[in-house]
């Protein structure tokens, strides 16, 4: 598989017998990468065959998207993409504003503390509402549950995968 690829999303199930496919997005920008003609491929996670498709409609389900895509317009064509991963070259990647960041560049990111402390690897990133939260797989096995917010991030350095953090009272 190659890291020239970003997820945007996962194909969780058919929707109907149209050949609309249910779409958990990994993205920040689902509007941008479901809209209509937007071109996305579809990667077997087990297999790596991957389907170049074009989006014909989409619209937000409530966590989801239900797409449909050019060509496909019937459930017996499609059913074989559930549990398949949409992604895009990385080139398309859409430019973000300073401090922010795609998962895949916090994802795997070593964490230390202000005062030098290595604390652990991020192995997730969950988005419960007003922040989201870096999951901190500590040396001790436990996991370590960081708020994404000023006063706990002090540093991302993408380029060296390095996260420097204020611990506040009562997070470790």
């Amino acid at each position: 598989m190659s890291d020239s690829l970003l997820m945007v999303g996962k194909i969780v199930n058919t929707h109907g017998i149209r050949g609309e496919l249910k779409i958990l997005p990994h993205t920040d920008f689902p509007e941008v990468r479901f809209a209509p003609k937007s071109k996305l491929k579809i990667v077997n996670p087990d297999s790596g065959v991957m389907t170049e498709v074009t989006i014909a409609t989409s619209r937000p389900v409530k966590q989801m998207y239900v797409v449909r895509f050019d060509g496909y317009d019937n459930i017996n064509q499609v059913e074989k993409y559930k549990g398949c991963e949409m992604k895009v070259n990385k080139e398309e990647s859409v430019e973000l504003p300073d401090n922010e960041y795609y998962f895949y560049e916090i994802i795997g990111c070593r964490v230390v503390s202000d005062e030098g402390e290595e604390l652990g690897i991020i192995e997730e990133i969950l988005r419960p509402g007003a922040n989201d939260v870096w999951v901190v797989k500590m040396p001790s096995r436990k996991q370590l549950l960081l708020p994404v917010i000023d006063d706990v991030v002090l540093d991302v350095d993408v380029k060296s995968k390095l996260v420097k953090v204020h611990l506040l009272e009562g997070l470790l």
